[in-house]
């Protein structure tokens, strides 16, 4: 695993790129798969291209979003205004505050780009996706921010997998 750690020290937005251009695409393709109850390919080239870049963008961000709030909840313990807290209660601090501040910009930018590159007005549902960042978001990024710095851009791609599943048994349960 020293190897991973090195590529994604030295390039940490390039990998955050790729991990989430395949690991997220992937969650779309698996949540797919799941609502159709068959193995099928969903997207044409053009369509996986964008998706994929669609991902690659929102791992830019992610990225940012990730060392900045971390920055921001170890600036107000050396302020004062949080306590020092254990590991747990750090990471849930770092989590809870970047989803619920950075968290529904994230939803409604992907949505953005979900419905630019599908050529399509789809709002259905935002409000679950938004309620995903209190009920999946922030349990799944507290155990993220638990881990060392590293392993978190992984793990936050790995999640959007689980959330494609999860989803796709929901969405399917619906039709």
């Amino acid at each position: 695993m020293n190897w991973y750690i090195e590529l994604v020290t030295e390039y940490p937005l390039a990998t955050a790129m790729v991990q989430f251009a395949i690991l997220g695409t992937l969650g779309d393709i698996i949540s797919k798969w799941i609502v159709k109850r068959k193995f099928f390919f969903p997207f044409g080239v053009n369509t996986l291209i964008l998706k994929m870049a669609e991902w690659a963008f929102l791992a830019v961000c992610i990225k940012y979003a990730f060392v900045g709030f971390q920055g921001f909840i170890d600036s107000l313990t050396q302020h004062g205004l949080l306590p020092d807290l254990p590991l747990f209660g750090r990471s849930f601090a770092v989590s809870a505050s970047m989803n619920l501040q950075f968290g529904p910009f994230l939803v409604i930018m992907h949505r953005i780009l979900d419905n630019t590159i599908a050529r399509e007005k789809n709002w259905n549902n935002l409000d679950k996706g938004l309620l995903s960042l209190v009920w999946f978001w922030i349990p799944a990024h507290t155990i993220t921010f638990i881990l060392p710095r590293p392993y978190q851009i992984g793990l936050a791609a790995i999640w959007s997998v689980v959330l494609g599943i999860i989803l796709g048994f929901y969405n399917r349960a619906k039709t």
